[in-house]
Formats: structure tokens, sequence, C-alpha cells
């Protein structure tokens, strides 16, 4: 058996597909976990993704998810430090920092992350101007 262990770093070890900065922290063969960060004023590229779902756990700052389910059923959340919400598989999503501090937050990913072909982008959907 192989324990992993990390510390988050200070920069970030990635841009992700939706413009947001990534922090690698741990995987295994069932998951992946990151830290993700927006800047104050940050909104998200709407994506979806083609075969994993997330579970997020918001950290610090404060924002709004929005989701939209396969079917079209959609939702808008305010999500603040303590907050969690799960990213189904197949849903689109977008998310924006209303605050004035960093919005961050965990991400597990099941299965692990496979690589940035993994997110589709969709512009033409979300519900706010992307700005990052």
């Amino acid at each position: 058996m192989i324990f992993d262990h990390t510390q988050r770093g200070e920069a970030a070890d990635a841009v992700a597909p939706d413009g947001s900065e990534i922090r690698l922290l741990v995987e295994h063969s069932g998951s992946s976990m990151c830290e993700v960060c927006l800047p104050p004023g940050g909104v998200s590229i709407p994506v979806r993704h083609r075969t994993v779902q997330e579970l997020w756990f918001f950290l610090e700052g404060e924002g709004e998810v929005w989701r939209q389910s396969p079917d079209g059923n959609a939702q808008t959340e305010s999500v603040r430090a303590g907050s969690a919400l799960t990213i189904p598989l197949g849903c689109r999503f977008q998310f924006r920092n209303t605050g004035r501090d960093e919005l961050r937050f965990l991400c597990v990913t099941t299965p692990p992350w496979p690589g940035e072909e993994e997110a589709i982008v969709e512009p033409e959907v979300g519900v706010w101007r992307v700005s990052l």
C-alpha cells in the first residue's frame, strides 16, 4: 500500500478549463482532490464534464454556483465558507466570486481527474459574463 501526503503550494499548479486556479493535493485510484481558487470579481467559463462528478466544500469567500442538469433543470446557489455541493455527471456549471476575498474550495473528483480533455467548454450556456 502506498500512502500519499502533500502540502498545499502557494502558487497554482494549473489553470482549469473553466479558468480557475488549481492547487493539486492528493489522488488515489478512486478519486482526486484539489483546491480551486477564483479571485474577487472572477466569473468562470461554463463547462460540463465527460466522465467525472465532483464534490465541492467551500473554505473561504462568498460566491454563487449555477448548475444545469442534462434535462435542462437549472438552479443557482449562494455559497460561503462551510457550504458544500455536488456537480453531478453531465451537469453544466459556472461559478463566480461575489465577495472581497478569494473564493476557495476543495474539489473531490470521482474518478480521478483524467486531464484537460475532460471538460467541455460551453460558452453558450451559463448565467454570467466570464471575467477572469
